[in-house]
């Protein structure tokens, strides 16, 4: 009585649940979509370790130079890219669940049996296709808070 059914269960909603994360990994991998980390205070420790050093050797016009050196350095080596497929394999549980609920809302009208056939209707749509492509897009950007670049 307390129960409510959504139409499918547990087995199958696990089994829609990977077939779309299959789906996510195969968008990713064919437009090689990689996600960058900007970590901040690598950059900061570079351009103040920089303008200490410059300040050390030159006095005040080093602090000038060798903070603007230091903070070249570090936005150059600022972002480490990692393949958004390997992103998706590290997500929480949390995560996939939350990106899985975004894309099922794209997918929820089409019928298939397994991630192979998933695959081939959404990539045989270029509106589904690209619906999906900026979910996993939106996701990377908003949630992960990650730059994304495509091949």
């Amino acid at each position: 009585m307390g129960t409510q059914s959504t139409g499918f269960g547990d087995a199958e909603r696990l089994m829609r649940v990977n077939d779309v994360m299959t789906l996510l990994t195969h968008v990713a991998t064919v437009t090689g979509m990689k996600a960058a980390y900007t970590p901040s205070k690598r950059g900061g420790i570079l351009a103040g370790g920089g303008a200490f050093l410059g300040g050390m050797l030159g006095g005040p016009p080093g602090i000038f130079v060798g903070g603007a050196v230091g903070g070249l350095i570090g936005w150059l080596t600022s972002e480490d890219f990692k393949p958004v497929p390997q992103v998706l394999m590290e997500l929480s549980a949390a995560e996939k669940q939350k990106l899985c609920a975004e894309a099922m809302d794209v997918v929820k009208n089409l019928h298939w049996t397994d991630a192979g056939q998933l695959i081939r209707l959404v990539m045989s749509n270029s509106t589904i296709r690209g619906q999906v492509f900026g979910v996993l897009r939106n996701f990377v950007t908003k949630v992960l808070k990650a730059n994304v670049k495509c091949a």
